[in-house]
């Protein structure tokens, strides 16, 4: 199991070149890849989307790729900029009638004036940026599995304190024919002396009455149910694909089967063990949201 959350970074350097690779992954439903590259570089963008792609399945991923050269470097002139530049100061001078002559610092600062002459990218550079590429992935995925190491632990303790409270449910489930037919004969019992005359209870219409309402609170297929989510809970914990739509998917089985308990049942017990079970599965639902 892995986690969403990671950071990966990691650097490689040529013989002309050094490349820089940041990776840094929050959760997301689906993979959201987000890339900055250098202006050099930036015909390469498909090839870290694909490296990405191929390692990741989920998550929103924010790669940052820097690529300097470290030979010196030749600058081209950006000549039309510079021409069009110069053109409208002397048209200024000209109108206004107005002193002096362009200024060379002021056009070697201008903005896009001075570019670095784009000698091509080689195979070599090509290989350095995949390389710092991987390399960063490797970090990222190492960060992702320990963090989820940690949510497996936790969501494995949460997935126990429910397995502990469907016994509960179940012993008191059991025993809920007997609460029936006492609270019934307690309510004729009532009945008989607000009235003050004597009626006769027959035996068969009270069993009737008793099984009726037993039936209709019976959690007996919801608890078989519950225990079949954990256990496959369980099994997509361990899985080696990715697990998060999976774990999802049971937490909605999970929360449905905790309802239809408390809407099937009067009993406190079962109430207070089944709301229990639903509050567990909320902090599962905030778990699962960060695993891949």
């Amino acid at each position: 199991m892995k986690s969403m959350t990671g950071y990966g970074r990691s650097s490689f350097v040529g013989d002309d070149f050094s490349v820089s690779a940041d990776l840094k992954t929050v959760n997301n439903r689906f993979l959201d890849v987000h890339i900055r590259l250098s202006a050099e570089i930036s015909s390469l963008e498909s090839v870290v989307k694909r490296r990405v792609s191929t390692r990741l399945s989920r998550g929103r991923v924010d790669v940052a790729v820097t690529f300097e050269r470290t030979t010196q470097v030749q600058y081209e002139l950006n000549r039309p900029l510079i021409a069009g530049y110069v053109s409208a100061l002397r048209t200024i001078q000209k109108d206004f009638d107005l002193p002096g002559e362009p200024d060379i610092n002021i056009v070697a600062r201008l903005p896009g004036a001075l570019q670095p002459a784009r000698d091509g990218l080689n195979d070599k550079m090509v290989a350095g940026v995949e390389r710092a590429m991987d390399q960063a992935l490797d970090e990222l995925e190492k960060m992702r599995e320990q963090e989820g190491a940690t949510l497996q632990a936790e969501m494995r303790d949460r997935l126990d304190r429910i397995e502990s409270l469907v016994p509960v449910i179940e012993a008191a489930a059991g025993g809920l024919v007997e609460v029936y037919r006492t609270r019934l004969h307690k309510k004729i019992g009532e009945l008989m002396a607000r009235s003050g005359q004597a009626i006769e209870v027959d035996p068969g219409r009270l069993a009737q009455e008793v099984a009726y309402l037993a039936d209709r609170s019976d959690v007996s297929e919801e608890m078989v149910r519950l225990r079949s989510h954990i256990s496959q809970f369980r099994e997509a914990l361990d899985a080696s694909t990715d697990t998060g739509k999976m774990l999802d998917f049971l937490l909605q089985e999970l929360n449905r089967e905790a309802n239809t308990t408390l809407s099937k049942s009067t009993d406190l017990s079962i109430k207070e063990a089944a709301l229990a079970i639903k509050a567990e599965v909320e902090k599962l639902r905030e778990q699962v949201q960060n695993v891949e």
